[in-house]
This record gives structure tokens, sequence and C-alpha cells, in this order.
């Protein structure tokens, strides 16, 4: 087989294994690498050069920034800024939550601001009698619409912004998306809020288990006796944890009161709790056995510090309960540093890579996060997912397999209507984003969509926005994209309730595509 015969059929075979979902999404790219480079269609060089694609270590920075903002507590302030001013409208409620979710997810990653809102709508929901199901799905749908307000929201958007640049046009500017994003974002939130109402479920969901530092302070008082204040339970410097004694622990027959301090970390024992005793706090001293329950209060970094000891089981991990605390500590210091890393981005006084590991590096210089909590933050599964995908939309430009489906969407339609080839571009992209990562889709499409625009003589720009787009609008099935299977179980949602708003939203992100973004954008 030729070359371009041998790019089809790694094509064929990635796609299978997509959407089987028996194979790792990392391995299937690494496969895809490695099977160009067997075939002799790349070189090893060129094989794995997407693992040190600028585009891709940019991304992976993103991660970093994403974290530094959720670990000070920064999503969390935003977030709870829903429940004083949302009242019990449904109406009114989900247009808060839309534009709350599409503001963080231009910023930060869309897992990351779905995350961050989650349990926030679940209460705001409960709090207003409303069925979590009739809000968590206008979450997930507009983050994908908010996603397209900047280049930083998504992947998509640095992936079509690279290639419109080695297309021969030019890069996209920081918040030129938002030309496009501005309309979808209002769009989607009027679909999902006028809709949503007769074609989302009201049955009753599984519970959310991320904790909330109010009501968690107040169930710690309720089981202790605690004499501090609720609000003197989790500042922005301390906080407490509740732990048990473990099995075979060095603490065990060791007689304790509260007032004491840990040895090692200095932490201040609150109140004790035998672990037999149905919830009673103990009063005076305990002699400690496994199960027991110690409540211990100091900084932050000493608590994670302490449950990791082998003598103790956390029952909730501090730092979930420090990143529920709004504003935390390193807040402003993350704030600044995003404001920074946009500035530079903006302007172009330097390439979105080095924007990125900038930010990244300035916040662990900083003390905002840790080095190892830098490392856990990326999302190594999408950045080998896009560097094992990256080779794969070179080899359909080099081995002239692009320009085999460019030729074939011409030689069906006419080379005279360049908005009908956007049409049948932006529908392979909407069908396949339902099945595979939109990302491996766009990286996919981008070299057919360039060749399209060669062949017919138009712009690269309408072609790369539209397929952004088109990327984002993978709303049929919850497994579409990370946030669609993330709202599944707390708002109760079975597999056939996404389409049933995902098709009218489908509809209008086409429309945008096709109708839109060529004026803004002119061929």
């Amino acid at each position: 087989m030729d070359a371009a015969t041998w790019t089809f059929v790694i094509l064929g075979l990635a796609v299978v294994l997509f959407i089987s979902g028996k194979v790792p999404l990392g391995i299937v790219a690494i496969g895809v690498a490695l099977s160009l480079w067997l075939t002799g269609i790349l070189t090893l060089n060129e094989a794995l050069a997407g693992f040190g694609d600028p585009t891709v270590v940019f991304i992976a920075t993103l991660f970093v920034v994403s974290e530094s903002l959720d670990a000070t507590g920064v999503t969390a302030w935003v977030g709870n800024k829903v429940v004083g001013r949302a009242g019990r409208s449904r109406l009114r409620l989900t247009v808060i939550v839309c534009f709350m979710v599409a503001v963080l997810s231009a910023f930060i990653s869309i897992n990351g601001a779905v995350a961050a809102l989650l349990p926030v709508v679940v209460v705001v929901a409960v709090r207003a009698g409303l069925a979590p199901a009739k809000l968590l799905i206008p979450l997930a749908f507009t983050a994908s619409a908010g996603s397209l307000l900047t280049l930083t929201g998504t992947p998509v958007n640095i992936v079509v912004s690279e290639a419109a640049a080695a297309a021969g046009a030019r890069e996209f500017g920081y918040f030129e998306f938002a030309l496009v994003g501005v309309p979808l974002v209002l769009l989607t939130t009027a679909v999902v809020a006028l809709l949503g109402d007769r074609l989302l479920p009201a049955r009753e969901a599984e519970h959310f288990g991320a904790p909330d530092a109010s009501d968690y302070a107040g169930a710690l008082r309720s089981s202790y006796a605690v004499e501090l204040p609720t609000g003197m339970l989790f500042t922005a410097r301390e906080g407490v944890a509740e732990v048990l004694v473990a099995p075979r622990s060095t603490l065990i027959g060791r007689t304790v009161s509260a007032g004491m301090t840990t040895r090692d970390e200095n932490l201040v024992i609150l109140a004790l709790r035998r672990g037999d005793a149905e919830g009673e706090a103990a009063v005076g001293s305990l002699t400690l056995r496994a199960g027991d329950a110690v409540l211990v209060r100091g900084p932050w970094a000493a608590l994670t510090a302490y449950v990791a000891s082998p003598d103790v089981i956390a029952v909730t991990p501090p730092q979930a309960l420090q990143r529920a605390v709004p504003l935390g500590r390193g807040a402003k210091r993350a704030l600044a540093v995003l404001a920074g890393m946009v500035v530079l981005l903006a302007t172009g006084l330097v390439p979105p890579a080095v924007a990125g590991l900038l930010a990244a590096g300035a916040l662990v210089l900083m003390r905002v996060i840790t080095a190892p909590q830098a490392y856990r933050a990326v999302s190594w599964t999408t950045v080998i997912l896009i560097a094992g995908m990256v080779p794969l939309s070179a080899a359909f430009t080099s081995t002239g397999a692009a320009d085999i489906v460019a030729g074939g969407v011409i030689a069906a339609i006419g080379d005279h209507s360049p908005q009908l080839a956007l049409l049948v571009l932006c529908l392979i992209t909407m069908v396949l984003g339902q099945f595979i990562s939109n990302v491996a889709t766009v990286l996919v499409v981008v070299p057919i969509a360039l060749a399209v625009a060669h062949g017919m003589g138009a712009s690269p720009l309408p072609f790369m926005m539209a397929l952004t787009v088109a990327g984002a609008a993978a709303f049929l099935t919850p497994v579409a994209t990370p946030v669609n299977l993330m709202v599944m179980q707390p708002g109760g949602y079975r597999f056939g309730d996404y389409w049933k708003l995902g098709v009218p939203l489908m509809l209008v992100f086409l429309a945008v595509a096709v109708l839109y973004v060529p004026l803004i954008w002119p061929f």
C-alpha cells in the first residue's frame, strides 16, 4: 500500500479504538505515532515531534495555571457568588449558572470550571427546590460555549490558531475568539434556559460528595464538643482535619486530650471521639484505639503533612477542604500570574508556550503551588493524546491523504461554494466529535479543511474558526466530553437524556459555524 492508504488505515483503526473505549486514549495516540514510523510514513523524529510541539507544551502549562486558581480557592469564591444572588427562579438560576461557567471556562479548563461549580450548582438547586438535573446539563453545555471566548479556553483553539498560521494566514488573537464565543454563549444560554424545563428530566440524583467548607464545619461542630465558631474552623491560612487512628498505628495506647499538640507538625487537638461511641465526643483524656477519631487544627501545609502519616487516615483530605475556602492563601498571587499571562498572550510579546511556561514557573517560585502539585495537575492523557495525534495530522498533509479527501469534497460540491464545503466539514467534525475527543477530531479534519480552502482559493481563517465551533458541539451523548460525563451521576441522567437538548443546540452551533463565521472571517 502507498503512504496515503496507510494513513487512512491508521486513522480508521484509531477511530475504532477511540469509539470502543477498550484501549486507553493515550495508548491509542502513542500507537498512532509508532504506526506512522513503522510504516515508513514518517521518520522517528517526525513521529515523535508532537511531544516537543510548542502547542502541546502550552496546553500542559494551562493545567498548572488552572490548578493554581482551584487550589487557592479562586474558583470556589467565584462559584459561591451564585448562592447569594440566585434566588429560586429556575430561569434566573440557569442564566446565572451559564454566565458563571462561561467566564470560568474562558480562563481555565472546561473540566476545571465544571468541577469547581458542580457542587455549588447542586447546593443551589436543592436550596431552590429544583432537581439538579434541571441545571447540570446546561452547566456542561455552556462550558463548551464559554471555551470559545479566549485562545486558552480549550486546546482546540490553540490547535486551529497554529494551523492557520502554518497555512500562511495568521494566528488568531487572544480575545478574537470572543467574536464567535459571545454570541454562542448568549444563544446557548437562551436555548438551555427556554427549553431546559421541558427537555430535561426531574428525577432524583445520586448525592454528590464534594465537600462544602461551611456545611462541613457545621457537621464537625455537631459531632464534636468544639468551642471555636464555625467561621474560624476554615480560614485562608488554617483549617481542621478529622482523622481516624489507623490499625497498627504507633498512636494506639497513647493517652491524649484536647489542647495537646501533635509531636512533629505542632497541630492542636481540638476534640476526640471514641470510634465505637456512636458519634459521642470524648470528655477529658482518651487512651487511643484503632478507629478513634481525632480533630486537629493548624496550617494547611502541616495538616497535609500530618494526614500523609501511616498512623492516621483522613476522613476528608485537607487539600479538598482548602480548595473550598474562598480566596484562600495564594489567591492574589495566582490571579496576578493569570493576569500577566493573559497580557503576554493578548499582546503577543512572547510565543504562547513561553507565556505558559513563565506562568507555571512563577506559580511554583511564588509558592502558590508546589512542584509535585504542578506535575499532578497536568492531564497527561490529554497531553499524550494531542502529542500522538499531531503527527497523524502532519501525515495527512505530507502523504497527500488530505488532498484526496479535499478533492472528493470539491468534486462532490464544486469549487464555487466554500460555504457548502464548510457545511460538509462541520458535519463531519460534529459526527466524529460525539464519539472521539474533539481535539483528536479537529486534528484529523484540520489538514482536510486546509486542503479544501487551498483548492478553492479561500482563506483558511473561516475554516479553522468554524472547526473550533463544530468541535465544541459535542452534546449528544454523555461520553462525548468529560464534562458531559461529569454531570451524569450528580444529575441522575441517563444516556438518552443528552440528545433531547443537544440536537437543537447542535443546530445552533452549526448555523453559527456556517452562516455567521464567514461574515466575520471572509473567505
